[in-house]
């Protein structure tokens, strides 16, 4: 069995922006429509693996309170998946070098952008360490005993990852799915995506795309993620969903 935990389900900038009340969601008083950058914690057994670090990981780790992190998975290099990296640094010291896994391109990235934890000479002291693996489209790995499957999904046109693991999938940032993707999902328990808004946008899915690639899947159950403001608030929308879609919100926890 599987656990997800929510960490955060909205977009670049969060819920609400900074130094903006001018839309109705920013003011509202529904905890679920407070978002925080998007990413997702999957538990099973003593395994606390992290999908993306983003700038608010500090926050949500003290939200949720686990006490390990044994492995991150990238779905690419954007800064709102990747910023909160530095913050891995309590659970490096208890645990020792963290293992991370995404492309090389990501890896390269990230390298470039943490170099002071990457470095080999002269490493900046009491930074993190970490085992990096480089993982390639529809490849599987194994953590912690449980097969990994990366789908490759597009981000407008940069080539992104989404996690198979189980009967779960898990893609956010995506715009189009190729057959092969959708092939390799389909069907399945429960899966996560993005659904940024309303209206068309050039790099994300909207929520009438995203609910077209629902139905091409075919899974029991379907949660969204990575959702802005002008989606709207969360009670009004969940009551204009289909039977088994549902809205994301930070700290959801659910068992597949």
């Amino acid at each position: 069995m599987l656990k997800l935990t929510f960490l955060g389900t909205g977009t670049s900038q969060g819920i609400p922006i900074i130094g903006d009340n001018s839309h109705p969601v920013f003011n509202s008083t529904d905890s679920r429509d407070k978002r925080l950058r998007s990413s997702v914690m999957l538990s099973w057994d003593n395994q606390n693996i992290l999908i993306d670090c983003g700038p608010d990981f500090r926050q949500q780790m003290l939200a949720t309170q686990f006490k390990t992190v044994n492995g991150i998975l990238f779905t690419h290099e954007h800064a709102d998946h990747t910023t909160g990296l530095d913050d891995i640094r309590p659970f490096f010291f208890k645990q020792g070098n963290i293992p991370a896994y995404a492309t090389k391109r990501v890896l390269k990235a990230l390298k470039k952008r943490f170099y002071y934890m990457f470095q080999k000479r002269n490493k900046y002291p009491n930074t993190a360490s970490f085992d990096t693996f480089a993982i390639k489209p529809f490849k599987k790995f194994t953590i912690g005993g449980k097969e990994i499957l990366p789908i490759e999904a597009m981000h407008g046109s940069l080539p992104i990852i989404g996690f198979k693991v189980d009967n779960f999938a898990y893609f956010t940032d995506v715009k189009t799915l190729s057959k092969k993707a959708i092939s390799q999902v389909q069907n399945i328990d429960v899966l996560v995506i993005n659904a940024l808004q309303i209206k068309p946008h050039d790099k994300h899915l909207n929520l009438e795309e995203a609910l077209r690639i629902i139905e091409k899947i075919n899974p029991k159950k379907s949660y969204f993620t990575h959702i802005s403001h002008n989606l709207g608030f969360h009670e009004e929308v969940q009551k204009k969903l289909p039977k088994n879609v549902f809205l994301g919100y930070d700290f959801l926890e659910i068992e597949i």
